[in-house]
């Protein structure tokens, strides 16, 4: 099934990586991607969101809503979009002292564990989540070199 990828940036040489990402950390989970949409955002959209649908009048991160309560009826595997704040993207990579691909990476990671059913409202929950994204940051060397080179042209 498609993963798609859309944003109002420029993104070329993104799809791919990010991708790859979401079908690696789905596969570890045990699940297969369905129809999955990637959406690079800015704060403004991300803030909207928030506030929708959880009541938080603030930008985040990166939101991740899942299809599978049937909306999406006969669509297999894993359905659900990823929506990422480039600006909170490139704000936590100076903050964390990260590249910028290894930061879009955990969050899409960060992103497709919650569509995969992970949360982490609680402590333990918190533990688990920030172990399986380590995981796959372990894993993604290639994608994250790949975000680099695309984020660095497009600068």
């Amino acid at each position: 099934m498609p993963i798609s990828v859309a944003s109002r940036h420029r993104a070329r040489g993104l799809a791919v990586p990010l991708r790859a990402l979401v079908r690696m950390v789905l596969a570890g989970e045990g699940r297969r991607p369905g129809e999955i949409g990637i959406v690079l955002a800015d704060d403004l959209t991300l803030r909207r969101l928030n506030h929708r649908h959880r009541g938080i009048d603030r930008a985040t991160d990166v939101l991740s809503f899942g299809y599978e309560d049937g909306s999406r009826a006969g669509v297999a595997g894993v359905s659900g979009d990823i929506v990422i704040s480039l600006e909170r993207m490139v704000e936590q990579s100076r903050r964390y002292r990260v590249s910028r691909g290894r930061e879009l990476a955990r969050l899409v990671i960060h992103g497709a564990l919650h569509l995969a059913g992970l949360d982490h409202q609680r402590a333990a929950e918190r533990r688990v989540m920030r172990r399986r994204e380590e995981r796959a940051l372990e894993g993604s060397r290639g994608a994250i070199r790949a975000l680099d080179r695309s984020l660095r042209l497009d600068r």
